[in-house]
């Protein structure tokens, strides 16, 4: 099993941390959501610009996970504050994207992860994490709901030209 290495990411980052979001996000939902909105989706909401301001806000926490040979980007998480259509407490945190490619199912890596983003909340001072995530995506559910996620309300996603329901989770840190 590799040794991931998992770093706080710069914003000096931001390509590689778009590359892998890209990346991702059409391993997870080609063939579930139209490829043209996956494009979309991707340009607009991973742009390189997107990951460069997460990295550089005070209140957000990006993480990178790197192959242990050569260093490429497999994986990452961001934590910031909520953007959620639920009621918010100042002390919530969200769980705004967590993905890993492939190559690394079954390594451990996505555990890896979630336990430094829920680090990351607490040193921002989050009690409960929220996160978003496509509600007939049930493989995320399970992994959510194994780390101790429970449902709190729902919203309505945008992906491109589509439309999608999204359930929302949260859990106490």
């Amino acid at each position: 099993m590799p040794a991931w290495q998992l770093r706080p990411a710069q914003a000096s980052d931001a390509d590689a941390l778009a590359m892998v979001a890209a990346a991702t996000f059409l391993e997870t939902f080609a063939g579930i959501l139209p490829g043209a909105d996956i494009v979309a989706h991707c340009s607009s909401k991973s742009s390189p610009e997107t990951f460069a301001d997460w990295a550089s806000h005070a209140r957000s926490a990006v993480t990178i996970a790197e192959h242990p040979d050569g260093g490429a980007p497999v994986g990452y998480a961001v934590v910031t504050a909520p953007d959620l259509p639920i009621e918010l407490s100042p002390d919530d945190a969200e769980l705004r994207r967590i993905y890993a490619l492939s190559i690394t199912r079954g390594t451990g890596l996505g555990h890896a992860l979630m336990a430094k983003a829920i680090f990351d909340a607490r040193r921002l001072g989050g009690k409960r994490m929220l996160l978003g995530v496509l509600g007939t995506n049930h493989v995320a559910r399970a992994f959510y709901e194994r780390q101790g996620f429970a449902l709190a309300g729902t919203r309505r996603f945008n992906v491109g030209a589509g439309w999608y329901d999204d359930v929302i989770y949260a859990r106490s840190l």
